[in-house]
């Protein structure tokens, strides 16, 4: 899948990176990619078709939530949900996922009520940050969505979480959602996600990568000095 590059996107990727809402601190994703595949992808690809074909039961073959499995289009959608959260979240492996992991919402205008409510506290902090622009920060969402993957034709899913083996079961996470929007038409999907995490679980994890960073450089200075010590034993 190739990363699709839409300034609008990556503007508002960017400031969802870390929102400060007071009690919490949000996280957000929001990137595009093309369902074309090659490489790695395109090898995982057909792994996951075999694995899918020969371990889905009699029941999801002719339903699930992407569609009977029995049916190829079904099997992509699957394939290119599954691929979207790996190119997402590198740091997890989602090759495992299997249909009754996602779900089909039951329509666009409905994902718009729950993002447009669980984000009103940002839509607060975009209208106080200089630099951001006039237009609402919601409207310019939905602008930017609409402009890279034309909601209309869209179908949109959501991954059930397990709290165990993803991001959105880390400690200290209060809220999450996310969603994929799949245009079967131009080949394309979004997907937009955001996290909820308590300020005191933000400020561990900064000083645990804080440790950990202090930890390798101590490392590095004492294998120097050791590559010093030897070279002066020469």
């Amino acid at each position: 899948m190739k990363y699709l590059d839409f300034a609008p996107l990556a503007r508002i990727n960017a400031f969802l990176d870390n929102v400060d809402v007071g009690d919490y601190i949000v996280h957000g994703d929001l990137e595009a990619y093309s369902c074309k595949l090659a490489g790695l992808d395109k090898k995982l690809s057909r792994s996951l078709e075999q694995d899918v074909q020969l371990g889905s039961s009699p029941l999801e073959m002719s339903k699930s939530p992407v569609g009977p499995l029995s049916e190829s289009s079904s099997r992509k959608t699957l394939i290119y949900l599954i691929l979207t959260l790996n190119h997402i979240y590198p740091d997890y492996d989602f090759s495992l996922l299997r249909a009754n992991h996602f779900r089909k919402e039951d329509g666009v205008s409905t994902v718009e009520e729950a993002v447009d409510s669980q984000l009103l506290e940002v839509s607060r902090v975009w209208e106080s940050t200089p630099g951001v622009g006039d237009t609402a920060f919601l409207d310019s969402l939905w602008t930017a969505i609409d402009e890279a993957i034309t909601l209309a034709d869209c179908d949109v899913y959501s991954y059930k979480t397990d709290l165990e083996s993803d991001p959105f079961g880390e400690k200290g996470n209060v809220w999450s959602f996310n969603f994929f929007f799949y245009n079967r038409k131009l080949k394309r999907i979004l997907y937009l996600s955001c996290r909820g995490i308590s300020k005191t679980a933000a400020k561990l994890t900064e000083d645990s990568s804080e440790c950990r960073y202090n930890s390798d450089d101590a490392d590095d200075e004492e294998a120097q000095t050791y590559g010093m010590a030897n070279d002066m034993d020469l």
